[in-house]
């Protein structure tokens, strides 16, 4: 993909890719941890419920306000702030004595850990062409991925080590590592000294996107009545519960349907979660290979989508999987397709809204998606409690799985019917 007229952009695509990865180790520990707190605290399921629904609401809250935020003071300090802030939420846990406790520095860690997506997607829109900017987004965003595989073999190491609270401190120091990175080597590409004149009129291609670079960004009223942000609303609201779900619950599934044991590295997750490292790359390279093939824009990102939504549906299957590692392929598909699927739908609002208003109509969608994250929870903890309660808690995960099967396909549908060839908006 890289041209001949420089590579520093990709300099920028690696920093994104660390940074997410960060942010979704420090989002995982708990996950992870949760069999060893629940014995600790006496947690139930819809006490664990009411801690993920605490960190998704002010992950909600925290990406409306960061979207618009970092659109006006720009990327750069837009990552700073976020990183200090969530870095420091997550070392917080190691202090928390009380359910409550984990409450409230979960809700400081979703509300600071939200400036990730709207600061990254801006940052890709500003150093990358559109031909390029899914396949940019699938490796960043991959970073997700790769937090999820480090994470199953990094935390139970700490925990058998140092005990749970370590593991806390641990990963949330990495943030501050990172940023030293961040503050050294990025800078918007006006601004970036290091970046060939070349390379810079390359990001700049498209004709578009030129005409665009004085408009002011729109108000949260403006945004809200133009069909486009809703289309990507839906597209957010009805998967990203989905991908929650996988990320807090799955560890527990793999221990209750088969016994896997959590204290020890996990092999199970570390395939589930390799496989949606591909996915997220070959998700973002298939929609800009179809580009560079000729096909409009709108054209590749909704035959990739729509590829990747009918890649979910075996999930459905996953209750008559005869062992675990059959299990493991059919949720390795889905969850792959899920982080195809985001690295598209991401894209879609460069592809739609002039720069100055992606950041706010990130946050926007990502704010959907979370009160989705912050709403399917509840579900999840009384279906599991209910489902443990009568003796066979798999039926819940079950029945969990085939709402997942269909969630994809619902979600392709309303943006296809709010934005069928996803036109430019005009400010």
């Amino acid at each position: 993909m890289s041209q001949p007229v420089g590579k520093y952009r990709w300099v920028i695509c690696a920093l994104l890719f660390f940074a997410t990865t960060i942010n979704y180790i420090d989002r995982q520990v708990i996950g992870l941890l949760k069999p060893t707190l629940e014995q600790d605290f006496g947690w139930s399921e819809t006490d664990y419920s009411n801690i993920v629904m605490a960190f998704s609401a002010a992950y909600a809250l925290g990406l409306l306000l960061f979207g618009k935020i970092v659109d006006a003071i720009g990327t750069k300090m837009g990552y700073i702030v976020s990183v200090v802030f969530w870095s420091i939420a997550a070392m917080l846990h190691a202090l928390v004595n009380t359910t409550l406790g984990f409450g409230a520095v979960r809700a400081f860690l979703g509300i600071s850990e939200a400036g990730n997506f709207p600061t990254a997607i801006k940052a890709t829109a500003e150093w990358f062409p559109k031909k390029e900017r899914a396949f940019a987004t699938g490796i960043f965003n991959s970073g997700s991925n790769i937090g999820a595989v480090v994470a199953p073999v990094m935390v139970p190491w700490i925990l058998g080590m140092y005990g749970w609270r370590q593991a806390f401190v641990w990963t949330g120091a990495l943030g501050f590592i990172w940023l030293i990175f961040w503050i050294i080597f990025y800078e918007i590409p006006s601004r970036q000294k290091r970046l060939s004149t070349e390379e810079f009129e390359y990001i700049h291609s498209d004709v578009d996107e030129k005409a665009e670079a004085n408009i002011a960004s729109p108000s949260w009223k403006t945004l809200l009545g133009i069909r486009q942000t809703w289309a990507f609303v839906f597209g957010k609201l009805l998967t990203d519960p989905i991908w929650w779900f996988f990320l807090f619950w799955l560890p527990s599934y793999f221990s209750e349907a088969y016994q896997i044991d959590l204290k020890k590295p996990n092999l199970q997750l570390v395939i589930v979660y390799t496989a949606t490292t591909l996915g997220s790359i070959g998700g973002g390279y298939l929609s800009s290979y179809l580009i560079r093939r000729g096909w409009a824009v709108f054209k590749a990102r909704k035959a990739s989508m729509l590829f990747f939504a009918l890649c979910v549906v075996p999930i459905m299957t996953a209750q008559f999987a005869g062992n675990v590692w059959i299990a493991v392929a059919l949720i390795s598909l889905a969850a792959a397709a899920h982080q195809a699927w985001s690295a598209n739908v991401f894209t879609t609002v460069s592809d739609m809204f002039p720069k100055n208003a992606v950041s706010s109509v990130v946050g926007i969608g990502g704010m959907a998606g979370s009160i989705g994250g912050m709403l399917f929870p509840l579900l999840v903890g009384n279906l599991l409690d209910h489902y443990k309660a009568a003796g066979n808690i798999t039926i819940g995960y079950n029945i969990l799985f085939v709402i997942c099967g269909f969630g994809y396909l619902l979600a392709w549908g309303m943006m296809h019917l709010l934005a069928p060839k996803m036109e430019r908006v005009k400010l």
